[in-house]
C-alpha cells in the first residue's frame, strides 16, 4: 500500500513538472515570435555609478510626495507579509506535520481561486475604491495568520488556501490602481520602477523573520504569527494615505 502510494507521487510530481515545461513553452511563443530586441549598445565601464546614482535620484524624487511616501512604505510591509504566507505555506504546514501530497493541492487550489476572485476584487474596487478593497484584503490576511496559527486539521489549510487565493491577486492589483492614482502621470515610469524594486526587496525580510522568530523560540507557530507584525502596520500606515479629491499631488 505506502509503494503504491509513494508511486502515485512520483508520478503526480513528474506530471506536474511536464505540466509546467508545457505552459512555459506555449506562452514563451508570442515572446519569440512577435517581440524584437533593440541592437545592444557598446558597453558602458560607469553603468554600475550610473544605475546607483540613478535610483538614488529616483527615491530623493518620491520623497518629494508624502502620500506616495506613505504608500510605498505600507506596500513594502504588507507585500512582505503576503510574499511570506506564499513562500513558507508548505514549510509551515511540513512543520507541523502534513503531509506534502496535501499541501502542493492545496496550493493548486490558490491558484484556481486566485484568477476569478481578482476578478470580483477589480469591482470591490471599481465601487469602493483600491485603497478600501486593499484594507479589506489585509483584514482577510491578519484572519488568516491567527487561524494558521491555531490551526490543526488539514482541511483548516484547505480553507486557509481558499482564503489566500480570495485575496493574493485582489490586494496587488488594486496596489497598483492605488497607486497609480497618487504619482505624477508624466513620470509614471520612473515612479513604477520604485515601486518594482521594492517589491523585490519584500520578498526578503519576511521570511528572515518567521525564521529569526523560530530559531529563537523553537516554535514554528509563533514564526508564522510574526507575519502579523507585517500586515497590521501596513494597515496602519495605510490608513494615512489619502487621494486629494481634486487630483492634485500631496
Amino acid at each position: 500500500m505506502s509503494q503504491n502510494l509513494s508511486r502515485g507521487r512520483r508520478h503526480a510530481w513528474r506530471v506536474s513538472f511536464f505540466m509546467v515545461g508545457i505552459w512555459w513553452a506555449l506562452f514563451s511563443v508570442p515572446v519569440i515570435l512577435f517581440v524584437h530586441e533593440r541592437e545592444p549598445r557598446p558597453a558602458n565601464p560607469h553603468v554600475l555609478h550610473s544605475a546607483l546614482r540613478e535610483i538614488r535620484d529616483n527615491f530623493r524624487e518620491v520623497g518629494r510626495y508624502r502620500m506616495v511616501a506613505l504608500f510605498l512604505l505600507a506596500y513594502w510591509l504588507y507585500i512582505n507579509g503576503v510574499d511570506t504566507i506564499v513562500r513558507m505555506a508548505v514549510d509551515y504546514g511540513l512543520a507541523i506535520g502534513f503531509g506534502s501530497s496535501d499541501l502542493l493541492t492545496a496550493l493548486l487550489v490558490t491558484q484556481f481561486v486566485g484568477f476569478p476572485a481578482a476578478l470580483v476584487f477589480g469591482q470591490v474596487g471599481d465601487r469602493y475604491g483600491p485603497k478600501k478593497g486593499i484594507m479589506i484584503a489585509l483584514v482577510v490576511y491578519i484572519i488568516i495568520v491567527f487561524w494558521a496559527w491555531r490551526m490543526e486539521a488539514m482541511w483548516e489549510f484547505y480553507a486557509l488556501a481558499v482564503g489566500i487565493g480570495l485575496v493574493q491577486g485582489g490586494i496587488q492589483s488594486l496596489s497598483r490602481s492605488l497607486y497609480a492614482r497618487l504619482i505624477p502621470t508624466d513620470r509614471a515610469g520612473m515612479f513604477f520602477g520604485v515601486y518594482n524594486m521594492l517589491g523585490k526587496f519584500a520578498a526578503v525580510i519576511g521570511p528572515l523573520l518567521v525564521g529569526a522568530v523560530t530559531v529563537i523560540s523553537g516554535d514554528s507557530r509563533l514564526g508564522i504569527l510574526s507575519v502579523l507584525l507585517l500586515f497590521v502596520a501596513g494597515f496602519a500606515v495605510l490608513q494615512r494615505v489619502t487621494v486629494a479629491s481634486n487630483g492634485e499631488l500631496k
